[in-house]
């Protein structure tokens, strides 16, 4: 089976793994990868930074923990699979952190915010 351009789908001659028929179509693929990569790292962001001023409205500058309703985020928006990093407890309870702002299920209704100190 001839292996074909993994952009125009020529026939490649020469070394066994080539993938690309030309320079032009190596930097074509290159560039697409790049700008798909882009795009989905600045939808996450934005989600990662609507979610991060949804819990510090909720929070506060004084505070650094408080009980909310599940509903209160989910009528503002809030993305609960988008997070930064999460970390679980010595009660086995795991925090969802966005960047120093963290929360956990509380109950099944009720949401804990808290601040990193």
């Amino acid at each position: 089976m001839e292996k074909t351009c993994k952009i125009c789908a020529k026939p490649l001659k020469g070394r066994t793994d080539k993938i690309f028929c030309s320079a032009h179509c190596k930097n074509q693929y290159h560039k697409y990868v790049r700008y798909a990569s882009k795009t989905a790292a600045i939808e996450i962001n934005g989600y990662l930074k609507r979610n991060y001023a949804i819990l510090w409205e909720l929070l506060g500058t004084n505070k650094t923990q408080v009980k909310v309703y599940r509903n209160i985020l989910e009528k503002k928006k809030f993305r609960f699979k988008y997070h930064t990093h999460f970390h679980i407890n010595s009660s086995n309870k795991t925090f969802f952190y966005v960047y120093d702002l963290a929360w956990m299920e509380f109950s099944d209704d009720e949401i804990l915010i808290v601040r990193k100190r």
